[in-house]
Formats: structure tokens, sequence, C-alpha cells
């Protein structure tokens, strides 16, 4: 009896008493799922407001497109890097079977493509070690590009009527 009480005393920070909530939620529903009616009960028997539930499903329901949004700016990055070293392959390529018929000089070859590689080892440097900021920024750039393509095709659907 002591030892419980003992227990019944132990203090959690908040990020471990979500964690051992969220294992026991996962461990007590056996489809691994949760309607929203056992999601507010739960709410209620821990004492948090409908209010405060709602308000965090939206934070949440954020949270997540914001992680697919990023998921799609990060795929969207590397296969712009991948069709830029494609390109790079098939100019330097060229240049030097070109260079080899013809005997094309070789400071051409590096004053077309040393700038061309810099840039791509740059963008892909950016890519896979990426700077916080700047990351940010270039996402936020694309987010605006992207919301701007869709208002534009909403627009034009609307004027073709469908």
């Amino acid at each position: 009896m002591a030892n419980q009480i003992v227990d019944e005393d132990r203090l959690y920070a908040a990020e471990d008493a979500q964690q051992i909530l969220q294992i026991a939620i996962a461990q007590d529903i056996e489809s691994g799922e949760l309607s929203r009616g056992q999601l507010l009960e739960i709410a209620s028997e821990l004492g948090i407001a409908p209010g405060t539930l709602i308000q965090a499903e939206k934070e949440w329901q954020l949270r997540k497109q914001d992680m697919v949004d990023q998921h799609q700016f990060d795929r969207f990055r590397r296969e712009r890097l991948g069709r830029g070293v494609m390109r790079f392959a098939i100019v330097a390529l060229f240049l030097v079977g070109f260079k080899l018929l013809i005997g094309l000089w070789a400071w051409l070859l590096y004053l077309v493509l040393g700038p061309w590689a810099l840039k791509l080892v740059w963008d892909a440097w950016n890519i896979f070690y990426p700077d916080e900021s700047s990351y940010a920024q270039a996402f936020e750039r694309w987010r605006r590009k992207q919301q701007l393509k869709q208002v534009a095709n909403r627009f034009v659907r609307w004027l073709s009527g469908a």
C-alpha cells in the first residue's frame, strides 16, 4: 500500500505523460483507430475541455498538412536536382565527344562545365544538408507558387464553366 502511494505521487513531464498515454491508448484500442466520439470521451476523462480538444485537432490537421507539403517540396527539389544532373551529363558527354572529334580547347570545357558543376554541387548540398532559415524561405516560396497555381487553375475552370 505504501509503495502504491509513492507511485501515485510520482511526477511526469508533460511530454513523458503524453508518450505513456499514447502507448496505453494504442495498446487498449484493438483496431488501432479511435472514433471522434472515443477521442472526446478520453479527453473528458482526462479533464480536457471539448473546445481545447477541437483546437488541438485543428492544429494537428495543420501540422499534418505541413508535413505533406514538406514531403512534396523535398521530392520536388530532389527531382529538380536529378534533372539538372542529367542535363549536365548529356551536355558534358556531348562536349567531351566534340573535343575528341575536332580538338575543342580544354579550357572551353572548364569554362562551360565548371560553373555548372559548382552550381549542381551547391544545390545538392542545400538539398541534403539544408540550413533551417534558407529551407524555410525556399519552402514558403514554393508553397506560395503552389497556392497561386491552384488559384489560377480554379479561375480557369470557372472561366471554362466546369
